[in-house]
């Protein structure tokens, strides 16, 4: 079920029927969790903007950060106080006083999906609101795609074709005006435990992020 858009991040967002009921399912199980559209996180004057899937069900999906909870934020926070773009090497929960400089996190799809797989149509639907946060870069800036799905959710926000832009990690693609998007496999579990992504390949992606911006 589809309705009306608005490109303003809404944390009360049930647009999409099936994720909505997904989340008040979950919410019975875990009373504890937020089991709401999780919002971006970070600097809102930004000129890096890091580009998830979406919430995990026991990270994000919980504690209401982005890759905050779960394994694949621990290598996404170290890595950003590496580079000058966090106050501390880990997110330990939404009031724990961590500052992201310079730098917002997002996701492609702001609520968990079922089996951490949302449906096309639920990708393009919550388009609208990436839409405003790509929007909100101003002059030189980089947007961080983690994995496929996000690389094409950036690509549809700033209404480029696939074919023109594919996917690969450590790809750079250089679009409109100043803008820099960086590909990166994405810092999961299943990819940093299998080494398809390693700590330095992923460090690779910010080093040249952070070169760009300066």
């Amino acid at each position: 079920m589809i309705m009306a858009r608005s490109n303003k991040f809404d944390p009360d967002c049930r647009r999409c029927t099936r994720l909505a009921q997904f989340l008040d399912q979950i919410k019975i199980v875990h009373p504890e969790y937020l089991c709401r559209p999780v919002a971006p996180f970070g600097d809102v004057n930004a000129r890096l903007l890091v580009v998830g899937l979406a919430p995990g069900k026991h990270g994000a999906n919980a504690s209401g950060r982005p890759f905050t909870g779960d394994h694949a934020g621990l290598l996404l926070y170290q890595t950003l106080y590496k580079f000058g773009f966090s106050d501390r090497p880990e997110s330990l929960a939404i009031d724990d006083g961590l500052r992201l400089i310079n730098c917002r996190i997002t996701n492609a799809v702001k609520c968990l999906p079922p089996d951490n797989k949302p449906l096309n149509e639920e990708i393009q639907l919550c388009n609208s609101y990436l839409q405003q946060e790509v929007k909100s870069l101003a002059g030189r800036s980089v947007i961080i795609a983690l994995g496929l799905i996000a690389h094409k959710a950036v690509l549809r926000a700033l209404g480029l074709a696939f074919s023109h832009h594919p996917f690969g990690h450590g790809a750079i693609h250089d679009v409109k005006g100043n803008l820099r998007i960086i590909d990166s496999y994405h810092c999961s579990r299943y990819n940093t435990q299998t080494r398809r992504l390693t700590s330095e390949q992923f460090e690779s992606v910010f080093q040249i992020a952070r070169e760009n911006l300066g």
